[in-house]
């Protein structure tokens, strides 16, 4: 697992180590340099001609000490700095003397290059405090670093891109590669900062877990390394009881697509028992493709008595995908919640009913979780799609913490918000994912996995980072376009063969 920061967090920690460690701020800058030069050369930059662009706070301090470090090395420098010198931090200002004092001159602008041209333009203008819209000649200067030619870097984040929500603050750099320093940043991954990073690699500085002081980040992220540790774990002498029961209700009359790929997902991530809960309609169909599965059919006289029956049955209920919104799929919704008595993973138009009131959630007794696209997330808040891309973190951390649930918003890099417990963000999967029947997926296999005992807590984030793994697995066969739901089941058991072999 690792943490991601958002810039009042890094500003505490790196504090922290100063104050509470006694480790000069100085210190930290010169193993900032010191890292930042070491991966260049991993990265097997040309530095030999290096144009670094250094504002006056401690980023453009870091720019200056690797210039040093890259003049001393034999690299033809040009260091440029840029803001009012009386506004400069004090380890800036000494970084500014121990360049004059090894007569490495400091300019004010960019020269007219002549001759060879810069191999590597390092960008160390603005770290990660930047708040404001970058405008006149800041904004000037970046675009003309991003026009030079050469490979482009950055000192712990482009400049211009907000280290909190990755928002471009009105012109950002385009690098080849950021080193970010001790932990990396929320910025790097959410979009659309996360197109203008790079290659991310991380520097270490110094300041560690310790330097929390009790404070934890509020985001992090699952690694594959996670996984084992986290996996339901299944005994010699088991059945199929004791991997859970699911109550899967989905479905609408002749649309039982969005039901079977719950199922089959759910199957796919360990669960031992299947119950499909849809209209009559389905049932030949339905049959025929999932033999596996338990099948509970009803039509409009039926539906109280048999949805009574397995909702006492089941352990985890998932209501929603493909179900519709007519006034049929709308009672079902409100009976499974009024009635329910297990937690419940309401997906779909399950979330396109509850949109019309969403404060019968407050109300639930059971454990819940939401899983919309942003489709849905605009209904369920009332704000636009443009709005919740631009605020993705917040958006779903806010309903979390205003109805009491877990909320796992769907994009390219899916957040779950887990109320009182901070956010998790997702870096797996691509975008053949894009497809219709993926979100299905994603819901069989949360709610499979809490069917086997996991709390909603571990089987949300967990189950969103299995579905993007299952679909880089798949797409290695299919490729990216030709890419469909169903081959993220197939991806699931490749999966789960992997890490079995390793444990093996």
């Amino acid at each position: 697992m690792r943490y991601l920061v958002n810039s009042r967090e890094m500003k505490q920690y790196d504090k922290n180590t100063s104050e509470h460690f006694k480790v000069p701020s100085i210190v930290l800058m010169e193993q900032a340099a010191q890292a930042f030069v070491s991966l260049l050369s991993e990265e097997a930059s040309d530095t030999s001609e290096t144009l670094i662009v250094c504002g006056v706070g401690n980023n453009g301090g870091d720019g200056l000490a690797i210039a040093r470090l890259l003049s001393l090395s034999g690299s033809h420098v040009t260091v440029v700095r840029c803001g009012n010198p009386d506004k400069a931090t004090e380890e800036n200002l000494l970084q500014a003397e121990i360049l004059l004092a090894y007569r490495i001159p400091i300019l004010t602008e960019i020269p007219e290059k002549t001759g060879r041209p810069y191999t590597l333009i390092v960008d160390a203008l603005f770290g990660v405090g930047l708040a404001r819209s970058v405008e006149g000649e800041y904004k000037k200067l970046i675009q003309k670093m991003n026009e030079l030619p050469g490979k482009k870097a950055a000192v712990d984040i482009p400049s211009g891109i907000s280290a909190d929500n990755g928002a471009v603050l009105g012109a950002a750099f385009r690098a080849d590669f950021t080193v970010t320093f001790a932990y990396e940043k929320r910025g790097l991954y959410l979009f659309p900062g996360c197109e203008y990073c790079g290659r991310v690699r991380i520097g270490e500085i110094g300041i560690r877990e310790e330097s929390f002081l009790g404070e934890t980040p509020g985001m992090c992220l699952l690694e594959e390394a996670d996984v084992p540790k986290l996996l339901p774990q299944r005994t010699k002498r088991s059945n199929k009881g004791t991997y859970g029961k699911l109550l899967v209700i989905a479905g609408s009359p002749g649309m039982a697509g969005a039901a079977i790929l719950s199922a089959k997902a759910a199957y796919a991530s360990g669960c031992g028992l299947v119950c499909i809960l849809t209209p009559e309609e389905n049932r030949i169909v339905i049959q025929t493709a999932l033999p596996e599965a338990i099948l509970a059919t009803y039509n409009e006289k039926t539906l109280k008595k048999v949805l009574e029956e397995k909702l006492a049955w089941a352990d985890v209920i998932l209501c929603g995908p493909g179900i519709g919104t007519d006034k049929a799929a709308e009672k079902l919704v409100h009976h499974v919640l009024k009635d329910g008595a297990v937690p419940v993973v309401l997906d779909a138009d399950a979330l396109n009913l509850i949109s019309k009131d969403t404060d019968i959630l407050q109300k639930l007794h059971t454990p819940w979780m939401v899983t919309p696209h942003l489709g849905e997330m605009s209904r369920l808040t009332g704000k636009s799609v443009s709005e919740i891309q631009k605020t993705l973190v917040e958006t779903a951390a806010e309903f979390a913490q205003k109805y009491g649930g877990i909320c796992v918003l769907k994009d390219a890099h899916t957040v779950t918000a887990l109320p009182q417990k901070g956010t998790l963000l997702n870096l797996s999967g691509n975008n053949g994912m894009a497809t219709a029947g993926s979100g299905d997926v994603l819901g069989g296999i949360i709610a499979g996995l809490m069917a086997q005992g996991l709390s909603a807590d571990t089987a949300a984030p967990l189950g969103v980072f299995l579905h993007g793994r299952a679909g880089d697995i798949a797409a290695e066969y299919t490729g990216s376009y030709g890419l469909m739901a169903s081959d993220l089941i197939d991806g699931m058991r490749e999966l789960f063969a992997g890490l079995l072999e390793k444990e093996g």
